[in-house]
């Protein structure tokens, strides 16, 4: 079964971890919440959120998996029969990440190979509007975008073959390659963009402090945003990737370092991408103000225009910066498959490799009908409301389900017991205390800001999901083994 899955080494582990971690948030999106949210002042409200908030969360995770080196909807039977739904409620909301995460990818396939001629031409923001990603215009529904689609394919072909296999053979070796691959690639862009003409103007402009903005309380929960979508907070990664860990693992060790791991890529990240953006502005004359921007709207329309006007180099740099984001992104969605991956195996008695082709026949499916004209529409969409009504409210649960149904002083002793550091009342009244309240806030000023704003379109897309994860979390409750 699944479950006798184990990593054939901690290594293994702590580079998948940290693959799952470092995803497509830390290259695009951090640098943006850094500037626009106070600048230097901001990293005070990021470290705090990292200390109550991003570790203590990924220790409850890593004791709960290694404490029952069970799936995640096994877990929460075995706690209670009834949350079992819950369990699959998280799974699932995970899994339609998975699904719109390989969508994003093939965007970056894309433009990887268009790297190589720059075929993207000189309109950056029309060729992905009419190439890949489409625009807002619902009558564009109708036809699809064959380079995404394609991509699509191929991406999928390859997260079957990598998770299909045992998780040592697959996930822990390919996160082996591509991890120090990953870093290296970066450390090689940014240490290049550092010698930029014009990159103090941009390093200035991210780290200019505004103190003030330290008493918006919007800056604070852009933090604790920050670090639950970094790290991969509650999306049962953490937890199914701790239960193939072998005996005497140093948990809360493993923690601190896929944390500071985490941190320092997207630290060094955002020095890099703000060093190029201020050699755009000293070179062309353009307000900084006018080029900053986050997700596809930086990588993939303003990127390549600044890699248009780079001359030679710029034909090294575009290919490293979109090898990189593709690696980052497939050790992201190998961790976003494996929880349902993981809880389907073990629920319905089915091989590894029978569940993972059947489950990434059926995400192929559904990542191919957000490959039409209103690609990236459809994407952003999804995402909000995935993240901010779905994973932030399960988290909230979660902390609710094992600090006071479980009870989490259980996990202190395997917590412990290995590691060089140690968690004990401090840890445990954070978990059971201040995570749930802070979390709940987080979610009620989410689903507040995501409904106010909604048009009727997307109000009509977060209605379909609802409904359809809660009938298949039925379902799946429901289910009983099957024989091969």
């Amino acid at each position: 079964m699944t479950q006798q899955a184990q990593w054939d080494s901690s290594l293994a582990f702590i580079f998948a971890m940290i693959g799952a971690a470092v995803g497509l948030g830390n290259i695009w999106r951090f640098s943006y919440v850094l500037y626009s949210n106070g600048g230097g002042s901001f990293f005070i409200p990021y470290f705090t959120a990292i200390a109550i908030m991003g570790i203590p969360f990924l220790i409850l995770e890593y004791g709960v998996g290694f404490s029952f080196k069970e799936s995640f909807s096994k877990i929460l039977k075995d706690i209670k029969p009834e949350f079992e739904i819950i369990a699959w409620i998280l799974v699932l909301f995970v899994f339609i990440i998975t699904i719109y995460y390989m969508v994003i990818l093939s965007w970056d396939l894309v433009y990887l190979l268009s790297s190589f001629t720059f075929h993207w031409g000189t309109d950056t923001a029309a060729y992905f509007v009419n190439t890949v990603g489409g625009s807002s215009n619902l009558s564009n529904a109708s036809f699809l975008l064959i380079p995404t689609t394609v991509g699509v394919l191929i991406l999928w072909v390859i997260l079957w073959f990598i998770s299909h296999k045992n998780v040592d053979k697959g996930i822990g070796k390919v996160s082996k390659i591509l991890i120090p691959s990953l870093f290296v690639i970066m450390a090689i862009i940014i240490i290049y963009s550092l010698t930029l003409p014009g990159a103090s103007i941009g390093i200035s402009t991210l780290l200019t402090p505004d103190w003030s903005m330290l008493f918006n309380i919007d800056i604070w929960l852009a933090a604790f945003a920050q670090i639950i979508f970094s790290l991969s907070m509650g999306q049962a990664i953490a937890l199914t990737y701790a239960s193939y860990l072998p005996e005497n693992s140093k948990l809360i060790d493993n923690v601190l370092i896929v944390v500071c791991s985490n941190s320092l890529f997207e630290i060094c990240t955002a020095f890099g991408v703000f060093s190029i953006l201020g050699f755009m502005s000293f070179t062309n004359g353009t307000p900084m103000v006018q080029l900053i921007t986050e997700g596809t709207g930086l990588v993939f329309i303003v990127f390549p225009m600044i890699f248009n006007i780079m001359g030679p180099i710029g034909r090294v740099l575009a290919p490293l910066l979109f090898l990189a984001i593709l690696f980052a992104g497939i050790t992201s969605a190998l961790g976003f498959f494996e929880p349902m991956l993981s809880s389907t195996a073990d629920k319905l008695g089915w091989s590894r490799k029978k569940t993972a082709t059947i489950l990434s026949v059926i995400g192929c499916v559904f990542s191919l009908i957000l490959t039409t004209g209103i690609s990236s529409y459809l994407v952003g969409i999804i995402d909000s409301f995935v993240n901010q009504f779905g994973i932030l409210l399960l988290i909230g649960i979660q902390c609710i389900i094992f600090a006071w149904f479980y009870g989490v002083e259980h996990f202190l002793p395997a917590l412990n017991e290995h590691s060089t550091f140690k968690v004990g009342k401090t840890w445990t009244f954070v978990i059971k205390y201040l995570l749930p309240v802070v979390l709940i806030i987080m979610w009620v000023v989410g689903i507040v800001q995501l409904f106010t704003t909604a048009k009727s379109f997307e109000i009509m897309i977060d209605l379909v999901i609802i409904i359809a994860v809660l009938v298949s979390a039925f379902v799946l409750t429901k289910l009983k083994p099957s024989s091969e």
